[in-house]
This record gives structure tokens, sequence and C-alpha cells, in this order.
């Protein structure tokens, strides 16, 4: 992995112009510690850092959205998690992307857990992590990055911090684990493709799936 942060740090520092980079993938793939990584390696001055979640709906309404698929020749109907575009707010997350593009300064998102701070446009280097980034337009960025993990990894993670964080009984994680991985492997791995760099990760290795350097 800190290959693969060295590479992107040169490509940064490479480039005279702004650069925009879209970090995304599943919950518990590792994306925010990666680009938490790199805002350390690029340093602090010059970064601008972008979280998506306050472009997600919140579960308190997706709760209230069901949905029908089908998986393995079996239909399914369960809530809507954040695997699923439909619950994100795709062209609000394109609008502010339009705006850094635009060398314009905005205010973020404020949220009950994140404040709204200024996104000022001086900045060379701009990244956007999180879920939403890969259902939004990948010409908006100049790089793209795309992780995920496999089922176990990510439920063993989710449930370092579901179980002992915040109480969340184990046997309801996984069956609730199961229907999201349905709807991630449905509706959010197929836009991997559209990512300059696929990470497979778990807690003892990776595999770069796919790259654009040389």
């Amino acid at each position: 992995m800190e290959k693969v942060l060295h590479k992107i740090a040169n490509l940064v520092n490479g480039k005279d112009e702004k650069i925009i980079i879209g970090i995304s993938g599943h919950g518990a793939s590792g994306k925010t510690t990666l680009a938490h990584n790199l805002i350390k390696l690029l340093g602090h001055e010059d970064v601008n850092y972008i979280n998506t979640d306050p472009y997600i709906i919140g579960s308190h309404l997706r709760k209230y959205t069901l949905i029908n698929y089908e998986y393995k020749n079996q239909h399914h109907q369960d809530k809507m998690t954040a695997c699923h575009p439909a619950a994100h707010n795709i062209y609000a997350l394109e609008r502010d992307i339009q705006m850094m593009r635009d060398a314009l300064d905005f205010y973020t998102i404020g949220t009950n857990y994140t404040e709204s701070r200024l996104f000022s446009a001086q900045n060379k280097v701009n990244i956007i992590e999180g879920m939403t980034v890969a259902f939004t337009d990948p010409n908006l960025y100049d790089l793209k990055v795309y992780l995920h993990t496999d089922g176990e990894t990510e439920l063993m993670r989710r449930g370092i911090r579901h179980v002992s964080e915040r109480g969340t009984d184990i046997n309801y994680l996984r069956k609730s684990h199961e229907e999201r991985r349905i709807q991630y492997d449905l509706f959010m791995h197929p836009y991997h493709q559209n990512f300059d760099i696929v990470l497979k990760n778990s807690n003892e290795s990776y595999i770069l799936e796919k790259s654009c350097f040389n």
C-alpha cells in the first residue's frame, strides 16, 4: 500500500495545475485510511479534503425504503443500503466538484457529526473520499482510486466498530451484512471499472488489480 501511496504522491507533486482525486469503495474497504495517509504524505497546507458521508441519505430515512432485486436466481426484498446509487445525493456532490473545477470557494455540507467549513479554491490538491464518489461522473476527477475487500474482511472490520463501539448485536450485524454485501455486488462494485487504480485488500495484504502507472 505504501508503494501505491508514494506513486500517487509523486504523480500529484509532478503536476503544477489543480488536481481532483476521487477515492471510493464500500464501507470498511480502507478508503478513509488511504485518504488520510495520502494527506499526511502530501502535507496538510495545500490539500482540501471532503468525506462524502453528508451526501448519503440518512439511514433513518433509508430504513423505510424497500427495494426488490434478484441475486443468484433468488428474489430479495430489503431496505436500501448505502451501496445503492439512489441512497446518494449524487447531483449535489457533482455540483460541488464542478465548483472546485471552476475555482470557486464554497462551504461544505454541515451535519450533526461534522461542521460546515470553507473549501478553498486556492489549494492545489482536492481529495474527495467516500462511497458517493463511485456514482458520480468519472470525468470530474483527474485521478480515481477504488478499494474493496472480501465479505469476511469487511464484516470483521465493521464488527469491530459496530459491536465493540456501538453495542450492535453480532447476529443482527451478520444478517444485515449479507444483504448489504449482495447490494454491493449488484449495485456498486460494477462502477469500479471507471477507476484508474483498483486495490483489493485484507488485513494481511493488498492486490493492485488495476493501475494507471507505467
